[in-house]
């Protein structure tokens, strides 16, 4: 019955989504960039204000806070057209009162971003139940949380934009990063289903499912077991044009999508494949990614223990191989304060 019903009105949903696609004026936009102190959501928070918004970023050091404002500023039309708030995305009541401060600061709140995240990376041996919960609280929670603290707002003014990063992890099962893949695609899965009720109300909410990018963030996720090793394969990734994303272009191409009012997109031309390859034939993809686990690190090391990827450092990673990914985590602040270039 459901299915028929959503036949029904495909073509009355393709005629709302176009009157939904209208241009915004980015310099009338009041934007919120939830874990926007460095790496991609440090980018975000350059687009919008380098389009004419007003910004405010959220990031749960203080620290890190200040030091992106500082960075930001240049970049901002006017002088309050960059601000911040401390946020822990893990804490429902902090959520809560970051988005009234936000609110507050900015006079209203049009556009969400969704950017926190939290990454744990080795073999399922080395995961536990805690760091399952925390990626779901960090994931999904918190997102969730945010999103239904805007949405009255947005519906009040039947306009308003959500975007929510999840990850090619949120679409294919990639192996080692177990907490990560099901939080994110818990996140999908709670980002697609806010539009398709939000988007009556004027409000769009845009599923953003990026590949591999040169943000740095190598260098701040949390790796297990063999973390030496798993930084590695990780880093490697992270680093080259045949494997990552200009993280630049990334950020442009989000604001772009939450202009239109995209309900979906995904990013990099190797998510897409992957992504297109799920869709059609997804027991050859993971059977594929049963394959690739087999080449990844066995359980040992530090076991359940986890070192930053700073902290993990082998005659691999850092090196030549990942100089661009590098160079990306000493301007997007994953090593120190960012270094922003125009």
């Amino acid at each position: 019955m459901a299915l028929s019903l959503v036949l029904l009105a495909a073509p009355a949903a393709l005629l709302g989504a176009r009157l939904l696609r209208r241009r915004l004026d980015w310099t009338t936009q009041r934007v919120v960039v939830m874990g926007g102190s460095r790496g991609l959501g440090l980018l975000l928070a350059r687009e919008f204000l380098t389009r004419g918004s007003r910004v405010v970023v959220t990031a749960r050091d203080e620290g890190e806070l200040a030091n992106a404002v500082t960075a930001l500023r240049p970049f901002s039309a006017t002088p309050d057209g960059i601000g911040s708030v401390r946020c822990d995305v893990e804490d429902v009541d902090d959520v809560r009162r970051a988005i009234e401060l936000a609110r507050a600061e900015l006079g209203g709140i049009d556009v969400l971003v969704n950017n926190a995240g939290v990454i744990q990376v080795g073999p399922i041996d080395a995961m536990r139940l805690e760091d399952f919960e925390r990626a779901l609280r960090v994931h999904l929670r918190g997102p969730l949380v945010a999103s239904l603290s805007v949405m009255e707002e947005m519906r009040a003014r039947r306009s308003g934009r959500i975007v929510n990063i999840s990850s090619i992890g949120g679409l294919v099962p990639l192996p080692h990063l177990a907490p990560y893949v099901a939080s994110k695609f818990a996140l999908t899965g709670l980002s697609q289903a806010l539009h398709v009720e939000l988007a009556k109300d004027g409000v769009t909410v845009t599923t953003v499912c990026p590949g591999l990018m040169r943000t740095g963030s190598s260098h701040r996720a949390e790796f297990k077991s063999q973390n030496r090793k798993e930084h590695a394969w990780f880093a490697l990734g992270d680093a080259t044009p045949l494997t990552s994303m200009n993280a630049r272009s990334a950020a442009r191409q989000i604001v772009n999508a939450a202009e239109r009012g995209t309900a979906f997109i995904v990013l990099s031309w190797q998510a897409k494949v992957l992504a297109a390859a799920q869709a059609i034939a997804p027991r050859w993809v993971i059977a594929l990614s049963a394959v690739v686990n087999r080449w990844l690190p066995s359980y040992g090391g530090i076991g359940q223990k986890s070192l930053q990827g700073r902290d993990s450092a082998s005659r691999w990673a850092p090196s030549l191989l990942t100089r661009l990914n590098d160079r990306a985590a000493l301007e997007l602040g994953e090593l120190g304060a960012p270094r922003l270039e125009r």
